[in-house]
């Protein structure tokens, strides 16, 4: 399972503008080399390529043209949104738990996401775990480099992008990944970084897990396993719920949107990922062949059922 926290700053996933051919087969143009370069040499990530003031967006961020594909339209013109599920007075109410568990059920099989609010998780710590990504990202960049890696077994990493040098282009946006135990780990036994900037990762992780003897992704994975005709507890004691990875995802300002993206077309390969926007806007999901804008919502979450 996953949990990621999706941080837009004054960039977003999506353009009106064309984008232009770039030819990445010219005789000079050696990717993997520029890649090398821009990983190994600063440490810094795009945000350390943004503070060092270029005016153009690198070769290795540019979007090939033929990358867009034709047959996927836009829904500027269609009234498609996203189901939002209001989980208030589930655990008291039995026919509100079966309607539910029916949008559950429609809005996996049909879009394979959907919206949750009144989750019981106190808006403070939604707010204060989005400023924590920010704080991380923003601070000095010799310190944060401390952290650059990927050695895939730290509990913390920090870097560009684990594709980097797998993916066909590169993405604009920075990430740090965190492997969050099933016992919470000692005060000694966290890496620095909790300590020192993110405190509240542990306390959104836990708050998500485990509120108020509510279990959020227990009552998840319970949803999703009544509406698919199975007992509550089956895709728990399959071993869904163990493992969670938090993912912190940072756009920095691009003066050359058009050009690049924050997220390439995608599916997450987990059982399930719950999505922290901020209030920025960018994120889309694909539905029936249409990309369908996802406004960020008040207090709300972005279920995703996995690709596995």
């Amino acid at each position: 399972m996953s949990i990621y926290v999706l941080t837009l700053t004054r960039f977003r996933q999506k353009h009106k503008k064309k984008i232009e051919p770039i030819n990445t087969h010219q005789e000079k143009y050696d990717r993997k080399a520029e890649l090398e370069a821009f990983d190994e040499t600063t440490k810094a990530g795009v945000k350390g390529l943004v503070d060092t003031g270029i005016r153009k967006v690198p070769r290795i961020f540019k979007q090939p043209s033929q990358s867009e594909d034709s047959t996927i339209l836009s829904n500027k013109k269609l009234l498609i949104k996203l189901p939002i599920i209001d989980l208030d007075g589930i655990k008291e109410d039995p026919i509100k738990r079966k309607n539910i568990v029916q949008a559950v059920g429609y809005s996996s099989e049909t879009w394979s996401f959907f919206q949750v609010i009144n989750h019981g998780i106190p808006s403070h710590v939604l707010e204060e775990m989005k400023d924590g990504v920010i704080r991380f990202f923003e601070q000095d960049t010799e310190v944060k480099k401390q952290w650059y890696t990927r050695d895939l077994t730290k509990k913390f990493t920090f870097n560009r992008s684990f594709d980097l040098f797998r993916g066909p282009v590169t993405n604009w946006r920075d990430t740090f990944c965190a492997t969050i135990p099933p016992v919470p780990l000692s005060l000694e036994q966290r890496p620095s970084v909790y300590r020192y900037y993110m405190d509240i990762l542990l306390e959104y992780t836990n708050q998500v897990m485990k509120l108020g003897g509510m279990l959020f992704v227990n009552l998840q994975f319970e949803l999703l396993s009544e509406a698919i005709g199975l007992e509550p507890n089956h895709l728990k004691d399959m071993g869904c719920i163990e493992g969670l990875l938090a993912l912190g995802q940072y756009y920095p300002a691009c003066l050359q949107p058009e050009l690049t993206r924050g997220a390439s077309n995608h599916a997450d390969n987990d059982f399930l990922t719950i999505l922290l926007q901020d209030n920025i806007g960018g994120l889309q999901v694909l539905h029936q062949n249409h990309w369908v804008d996802v406004p960020p919502t008040l207090g709300a979450l972005v279920v995703n059922i996995g690709d596995l």
